[in-house]
């Protein structure tokens, strides 16, 4: 009879214990091990790297063809890739639970089929007849789709190499195995040999190969973080489960720019691309003036995004005000309080702050402080910010406003969205607009100020 051990593996860095261990030594990650049962009994294990008898060659000498890349007939995935789907890549896309990333696969089939690609999807978590309803649903119909319903890679990997694809979908890495590894479907070690063999037959056989991920209760990438490392590019699926947006994250991409965002709508028939996304996003603002609400540029990717923030300001009842950020970092809200109390004079210590950012988008970028910092204030103030301005700007911890990159483009975009002014940091001044009235601020003080509606005043 068999032996069986048991060892414990780090899900973030593969670390291997004996025992488990509360923190990883090589990673500090805490509560990332998990056991993996292993036998002795000895196996037949076969070759699985791809002989590649490829000599080395020079770098003036390697000529890049002009098909390296293959549109996927969707624009808004197309932008996140760089411009397409590279040829013996292999990309990872990530998300929570039913967010769509089978849905966009799907469709991604479908567009790529529509040019005569061919395309393999090796589903592993659902039946040929649950991916076929899902198709009819989303107008997917082709003769140049193959579905696969297989768990092991050996199989996998004879399909492959029979059908030669030009694109391999992995639904998802997960659930695929190799009969080489003892371990269960899911474990580090069978996530890491699987996409290392995936990768190998990308590289060699130059297939594009989307390999779909799960995540983890904390919204990291289940699995090795050796994972991140082998693929070409890692996307990021969000969105908001009490909303129909999606966004579309490039976390790393060797072909393209790796801070790109890619913006659907959920709808029956399947993702659909938003084209104008300020024009959604503003679509949801209230036609009132409305004390504590500012509009705000920020930058995702290369696209300028204009967002509405709403802040509510009250006294509170307890001995401790509360603080509540949602879809901008509370670190930052708090430092944005203390500024607003040490250089602006306004006392919140016995105040209840909210902010919200509309639309359900997150808001990393700086240039957003000003604007958080006028819609709190105006807010506690009773006073109304001018509906036809947008905010710009960085808050130091000493009240002034730094300067922000690509004003150009968020004045552009903010002119084409039929806004008339701006406040912008003083250090930007040289940047003017023809159709922008622009007002430079030094200080947090002076932004208050330059931003007040004349007939906003309560």
């Amino acid at each position: 009879m068999a032996k069986v051990k048991s060892k414990w593996v780090c899900q973030n860095c593969g670390y291997e214990s004996a025992g488990y261990l509360g923190k990883c030594p090589e990673c500090s990650s805490w509560g990332s091990f998990v056991e993996e049962v292993q036998s002795e009994r000895p196996i037949n294990i076969s070759p699985q790297g791809i002989v590649n008898d490829c000599k080395p060659s020079l770098i003036n000498d390697i000529h890049v063809g002009k098909e390296i890349r293959v549109s996927t007939g969707i624009s808004e995935f197309d932008r996140i890739l760089g411009g397409g789907l590279v040829q013996g890549s292999i990309v990872l896309i990530a998300g929570d639970p039913g967010i769509g990333k089978s849905t966009i696969l799907l469709q991604t089939s479908g567009g790529l089929a529509n040019l005569g690609k061919k395309v393999l999807y090796v589903s592993a978590e659902e039946s040929a007849g649950q991916l076929k309803l899902r198709a009819d649903r989303l107008g997917v119909k082709s003769d140049s789709i193959y579905i696969y319903p297989q768990t092991n890679l050996e199989s996998i990997k004879s399909q492959i190499e029979e059908l030669s694809p030009d694109m391999v979908v992995i639904d998802s890495i997960q659930a695929i195995y190799s009969q080489t590894i003892q371990s269960s479907a899911g474990s580090v070690s069978q996530i890491r040999e699987c996409c290392n063999i995936l990768m190998q037959i990308a590289k060699t056989k130059n297939i594009t190969v989307l390999v779909i991920g799960h995540v983890t209760k904390d919204g990291n990438i289940a699995g090795p973080k050796v994972l991140e490392h082998m693929v070409d590019t890692v996307i990021s699926f969000e969105g908001d489960k009490y909303k129909s947006y999606r966004m579309l994250r490039s976390m790393k991409n060797r072909f393209g720019n790796t801070s790109e965002v890619g913006i659907f709508e959920m709808g029956s028939n399947g993702l659909k691309e938003v084209i104008n996304p300020n024009q959604l996003f503003l679509n949801e603002r209230s036609q009132e003036n409305i004390p504590g609400t500012a509009i705000i540029v920020t930058n995702e990717g290369t696209r300028p995004l204009l967002v509405e923030i709403q802040a509510l300001v009250g006294a509170t009842p307890y001995p401790s005000p509360r603080r509540v950020a949602n879809g901008v970092d509370f670190g930052r809200l708090l430092q944005i309080l203390a500024v607003l109390e040490k250089r602006v004079g306004l006392n919140l210590s016995k105040q209840d702050v909210y902010v919200n950012v509309m639309g359900g988008i997150e808001v990393d970028e700086p240039s957003a402080d000003l604007g958080i910092a006028l819609a709190i204030a105006t807010c506690a103030r009773d006073v109304v910010v001018d509906s036809q301005t947008v905010i710009i700007g960085e808050i130091g911890l000493s009240g002034e406003i730094h300067p922000v990159n690509n004003l150009e483009k968020m004045l552009n975009e903010a002119s084409m969205t039929g806004f008339k002014k701006a406040i912008i940091p003083y250090a930007n001044k040289d940047i003017t607009h023809p159709k922008i009235k622009t007002v430079p601020v030094k200080r947090l003080i002076d932004a208050i100020g330059a931003c007040i509606s004349p007939e906003g005043n309560k």
